[in-house]
């Protein structure tokens, strides 16, 4: 797909400004090639190639999802009503046992699909086969920052496979597609690997110069679990003592922190992915969100799996992320709808290290247009905020664009064929539940 100038006209802009604010106004947005290239009245259009007409049309930054397993859309709905060790262990794990790299590159396909038309640009993701990932990502054209779920449950054979797999991942894919790839190490959690596992992950992204994406803190036997090995630590105290902790992990969950570890959190500047539906779902618990962005730590969103959520839809997860503080604290003043839109934004981009996330000349053009002519959208609130996060859905999104190109026009996909996508994820996932039932059979 080749760049092409873009002329944005008569836009109505939400600009998330990175302290829980945003401001609003109106304007026409210039993009040459990847990035924007002029916000302002007037703009000539004799510099752009394309013009799109954004009336009635709210322009904001692309969603920014900071935890995913994107493959997981095949497994979507096959375990529901569980609580996290039981949904892992008798149904997630048998069926990612007859996972290969093809489907895996369908199962992101898919994923990647459903967030475009949902106003994902960019997504963080940890799971396996992820060169078939990468090649999906390449193809469709969203942004994404892509680990290899590391698990070796202290044994040193797979340890040093899941060493080879990442740094192999690294190695082809990091700074690809025109640098809408990049790359982290994926330990999976601290209970599913080993010290030894984690302290190497430390060396290994230091001298890769890469990030790192990690469970931490998802449930309270993870806690009580991690006590009992360590000495009565917490996880983050645990990753304290291994010197792990620094300002380029992104860790997923952090439902259950002690003040201690808040602490440990801000003074090492970890980035936090809050994931309120499948905390909800998998009955975690409701994480500190009120109290973390009080105390200057940078919290971004981020869906889960699309079997523990069950969709990859952002504009949900602003809605419930704003609720869930309301209802867990009894303080409706909490997760307030600007706070919510710079956490799927704003943070989100600097939780991964990338150059979007606000409508700032300069800035990759990473944009969506949200569509108001719609009954949920209908009348409009006097903080275009309001609409957003508590009235909006995927569906709203008109046009996305990423890197500059556009992946979405008129809730139309232009870079993949959506129809195939969908007869691949239909037969990929009959093939994985006969291989299973097959296997329970024996």
């Amino acid at each position: 797909m080749e760049s092409q100038n873009i002329l944005i006209k008569n836009a109505t802009i939400i600009n998330p400004l990175g302290n829980g604010k945003t401001e609003e106004k109106n304007a026409d947005v210039l993009i040459v090639e990847d990035k924007i290239a002029e916000i302002g009245n007037a703009i000539d259009e004799s510099n752009a190639e394309k013009i799109i007409d954004a009336t009635d049309k709210i322009l904001m930054p692309g969603l920014v999802n900071t935890h995913t397993h994107i493959s997981m859309s095949l497994l979507r709905g096959i375990a529901d009503d569980l609580e996290l060790d039981t949904w892992l262990n008798d149904h997630i794990w048998p069926m990612e046992a007859h996972l290969s790299r093809e489907y895996c590159y369908i199962g992101a396909l898919l994923g990647a699909a459903e967030m475009i038309k949902s106003g994902t640009t960019t997504f963080s993701d940890m799971y396996f086969y992820m060169d078939g990932v990468a090649q999906a990502v390449e193809e469709i054209g969203m942004r994404a920052v892509l680990s290899y779920g590391m698990i070796d449950f202290g044994i040193e054979e797979k340890r040093e496979n899941e060493f080879k797999e990442n740094i192999s991942l690294i190695k082809n894919h990091n700074n690809t597609a025109d640098g809408r790839i990049t790359t982290m190490f994926g330990p999976h959690s601290i209970y599913t690997t080993s010290s030894e596992l984690l302290e190497r992950v430390r060396k290994e992204a230091d001298k890769y110069q890469v990030g790192i994406h990690i469970h931490m803190n998802e449930t309270m036997k993870e806690i009580n679990d991690c006590k009992e090995a360590h000495q009565n630590k917490r996880p983050f105290e645990y990753l304290d003592d291994l010197g792990i902790l620094g300002s380029d992990i992104v860790a997923a969950h952090g439902v259950w922190l002690d003040q201690n570890e808040i602490d440990l959190i801000k003074k090492y500047d970890v980035k936090v992915s809050h994931n309120p539906c499948s905390n909800m779902k998998l009955a975690s618990g409701a994480a500190p969100i009120g109290e973390l962005l009080s105390q200057g730590v940078c919290v971004g969103l981020g869906t889960d799996g699309a079997s523990s959520n069950n969709n990859l839809d952002m504009f949900d997860e602003m809605k419930f992320a704003a609720l869930l503080q309301k209802v867990s604290t009894l303080n409706p003043k909490l997760a307030t709808a600007d706070e919510v839109i710079n956490m799927a934004t704003y943070n989100g981009a600097n939780a991964l290290g990338i150059d979007a996330g606000s409508i700032e000349v300069g800035k990759k053009a990473d944009l969506i247009l949200v569509d108001t002519n719609a009954p949920n959208m209908t009348p409009m609130s006097n903080a275009l905020s309001s609409n957003l996060v508590y009235s909006a859905n995927g569906s709203n999104v008109d046009t996305t664009i990423c890197n500059g190109k556009v992946l979405m026009e008129n809730r139309e996909l232009l870079t993949v064929d959506e129809g195939h996508i969908l007869s691949e994820a239909k037969r990929a996932i009959a093939e994985m539940k006969e291989l299973r039932e097959a296997e329970a059979e024996e």
